[in-house]
């Protein structure tokens, strides 16, 4: 199976991220250029929409509805009008944060850390929203990435992206986490660990950014491969298409000078590549909670 990821959408994204399929088409935001965009593989058609804060992620609602992570904390997202309504404010003290990554567990269960925006301070932190509340349960890292649960709900991991470190924790049926370790080390020399994805075999994919490519674990640590692509920084891939054997990747083109943005001219593009294990479906988050 060829493995060489394609660019399939030029969406020049400054900080491309949060890949998601969702009823049949892709879905993704850019960060720092505060768009969120609905790509349409059947006929290549970008649907874009202009959000009024930063924008980390999307991911859709038991209601039919989709849910966004902005600065200010957790909104609904309409589609039709593209108007966002404020559903709960978040991290109000920690004013030099934003949200930068989520995703939904089995359960309907939302998990979504925060970061420095100024990627400095070790404010961010991991969170949980289910019917009691916002849980927070890890803090104190600069810039997290993830969470990603494995397909049987008992592994979550998430990112010191900075450190370099993927960790995972035993997640209980309760939402608890417990025995966090280290599963994975990656050093500066070969990329920062970004958005992580898990497949339906449970193995951890993970960006690189600024290590041109994607690494894929398998769940017990062992590093099975890596997707190599022709831009230097991979934020996230995401399982979609009718099988979900399509890997879709976020890219970015943030941090790169002239010269870098000259020799890679598809950074920050939506590029796409086939596997042979297939991704999970998406769950959506229990909404009303």
């Amino acid at each position: 199976m060829d493995r060489t990821p394609r660019s399939i959408c030029s969406a020049g994204a400054l900080l491309g991220e949060g890949p998601v399929w969702i009823d049949d088409a892709l879905w993704f935001v850019d960060i720092k250029g505060k768009l969120l965009h609905r790509f349409a593989p059947e006929n290549g058609g970008l649907t874009s929409w202009n959000a009024p804060e930063q924008i980390g992620w999307i991911l859709p609602m038991t209601d039919g509805g989709f849910m966004v992570g902005l600065e200010s904390g957790l909104h609904r997202f309409d589609a039709v009008d593209g108007r966002f309504a404020l559903l709960a404010a978040h991290e109000a003290d920690r004013p030099g944060n934003r949200l930068n990554d989520a995703t939904v567990d089995a359960a309907g269960r939302l998990w979504f850390g925060s970061m420095d925006d100024a990627e400095a301070a070790d404010s961010g932190a991991i969170y949980r929203m289910d019917g009691l509340g916002i849980h927070r349960l890890i803090d104190g890292i600069s810039i997290t990435n993830g969470p990603a649960i494995s397909p049987d709900g008992a592994t979550l991991y998430h990112h010191d992206t900075l450190g370099g470190i993927v960790y995972a924790s035993d997640l209980g049926p309760d939402g608890g986490l417990s025995n966090t370790r280290i599963f994975a080390r990656i050093t500066s020399s070969d990329g920062y660990p970004d958005g992580p994805t898990v497949d339906s075999a449970g193995c951890l994919w993970v960006g690189l950014y600024a290590g041109r490519g994607v690494l894929r674990y398998a769940p017990d640590g062992r590093l099975l491969e890596k997707v190599a692509f022709p831009v230097a920084n991979v934020t996230k891939i995401a399982f979609g298409g009718p099988d979900l054997r399509t890997a879709y990747a976020t890219t970015a083109r943030k941090g790169l000078d002239a010269a870098a943005l000259a020799a890679q001219p598809l950074a920050g593009n939506l590029f796409a590549f086939d596997v042979d294990v297939p991704g999970n479906p998406t769950p959506r988050i229990a909404w009303p909670t």
